[in-house]
């Protein structure tokens, strides 16, 4: 609906917040500090850190149920749904829920799909005079394969489709990038299916850029754009960038590759004309609009968009931010953030967040191990520093005992007075938490404090 017919925000508003991992539980903690939350309602499957301090819904969170759920939001009066993951944003349960009364923080189906589908969002950005890697887009495998044998560099091969943040394999050579089309889009030869099922139907090969990479998140009313504090994130399983890509093996925010004049051309030549190419589609974005940023020798370029809050970059914006996260959230979902009188502000201090994962992790995994040493690593902060933990993979047993329940299993914000002091912070009270097989990176942050040459 217009902004001039959204409802204004009232005292009190109940929220249900749709995701049950690392990234909810933050987003989570922030909304209990706002002095206008009403009751906060959780998913039915969240993990134990969400369980603690929000209440389950009583109404399954899935496609087929999405008339009861609407209706147990007509009971519950829900002001505003805050949905957390990419795939139901991906799936239109913005436009399902969405009501004259109700908000929902979170892109609709036409414009989540430059998250979903990255060919698509490749068009938008070449339309949009965007920099971002050159690439082609490839439907059928043998043409794909016939490209990638054709390259004389490197190269990424992206899955278009939603792939948990798994779908992007760098290839250094042509046989590394024919197995990568391989692996993504199956071989018959083999007998193979894609190891990501349709989200690799089709495929983008592009150009390996070289340079750091950061990730700019802003959020989006439709009109007004807001640009939060870039994080860096580390994709990489192993310490020194090595190994498969996770779903994120930490981040640090602020990042000091970000100066002014690098922030004032991302939002010019990046954000403003991807939301104006959005909206000459005819499509309006509401939401968060995340940049994975290549910072290359002719300036930054886009990798991908999210049109979500990053896991695990929302676990340290979420530790810095100062301000009302519910007010922010509600104007952004109305159209109203130009209309603020106070707004998000930051901890001076700089935040670094660790993952502690799960043996095996970014492949096969055991679950139900016992988890320990939670309380431990947040009494491990010193003073004027600050230590969170932020629940990703886990659960409660029949013995009430915490466990794990995934490959991401918790997150480990640190606040301290600069990086090489909130990483060594992060990595102490990590290593306070214990449970069978757990194991994180100690080197995030360590791209800019040693920089390879």
């Amino acid at each position: 609906m217009p902004p001039e017919t959204r409802p204004s925000m009232p005292e009190r508003v109940n929220v249900l917040l749709i995701g049950g991992g690392g990234r909810e539980h933050a987003l989570a903690w922030r909304l209990r500090q706002s002095p206008r939350l009403g009751r906060l309602w959780i998913d039915p499957d969240s993990n134990a850190g969400l369980r603690a301090i929000g209440t389950p819904c009583t109404e399954p969170i899935s496609k087929p149920a999405m008339f009861r759920l609407n209706r147990w939001c007509d009971k519950e009066e829900i002001g505003l749904v805050v949905i957390g993951p990419e795939a139901p944003l991906a799936d239109g349960w913005a436009d399902d829920l969405a009501t004259e009364t109700r908000l929902v923080f979170g892109p609709g189906k036409a414009a989540a799909r430059l998250e979903a589908d990255k060919a698509w969002a490749k068009e938008i950005m070449r339309s949009a005079s965007v920099p971002t890697a050159e690439g082609r887009i490839f439907k059928d495998r043998s043409p794909a394969i016939a490209y990638a044998m054709s390259r004389e560099e490197g190269c990424v091969v992206k899955a278009s489709g939603l792939a948990a943040g798994k779908g992007v394999i760098v290839c250094r050579t042509p046989e590394e990038a024919v197995e990568a089309v391989q692996m993504i889009m199956g071989d018959p030869e083999r007998r193979t299916q894609g190891s990501f099922g349709a989200a690799g139907d089709t495929i983008v090969i592009e150009e390996l850029l070289q340079g750091q990479e950061m990730s700019v998140l802003a959020l989006v009313d439709g009109r007004s754009i807001w640009v939060l504090d870039p994080c860096q994130d580390h994709k990489q399983v192993g310490e020194g960038d090595i190994g498969p890509n996770t779903g994120g093996m930490g981040a640090y925010c602020p990042t000091p590759l970000a100066t002014p004049e690098m922030m004032s051309r991302i939002e010019r030549d990046v954000l403003v004309p991807t939301i104006d190419g959005l909206r000459r589609e005819g499509i309006t974005f509401r939401g968060v609009l995340y940049a994975g940023l290549m910072l290359t020798s002719g300036g930054p370029k886009v990798l991908e968009y999210n049109c979500r809050f990053g896991d695990p970059e929302c676990q340290p914006l979420m530790a810095r931010l100062q301000g009302d996260l519910l007010e922010v959230l509600w104007a952004t979902a109305a159209g109203q953030l130009d209309s603020l009188e106070s707004g998000l502000g930051s901890d001076p201090r700089t935040a670094c967040c660790v993952v502690l994962c799960s043996a095996g992790y970014p492949g096969s995994i055991t679950k139900g191990h016992e988890i320990t040493g939670i309380e431990a690593a947040e009494a491990e902060a010193g003073p004027g520093e600050a230590v969170i933990v932020f629940h990703s993979g886990t659960s409660v047993d029949d013995r009430d005992r915490v466990v794990t329940a995934g490959g991401r299993v918790i997150s480990v914000p640190a606040l301290a007075a600069d990086l090489a002091a909130a990483q060594d912070l992060a990595n102490r009270a990590a290593a306070r938490i214990e449970f069978a097989g757990a194991f994180f990176r100690r080197d995030i942050g360590s791209r800019v404090m040693n920089p390879i040459s």
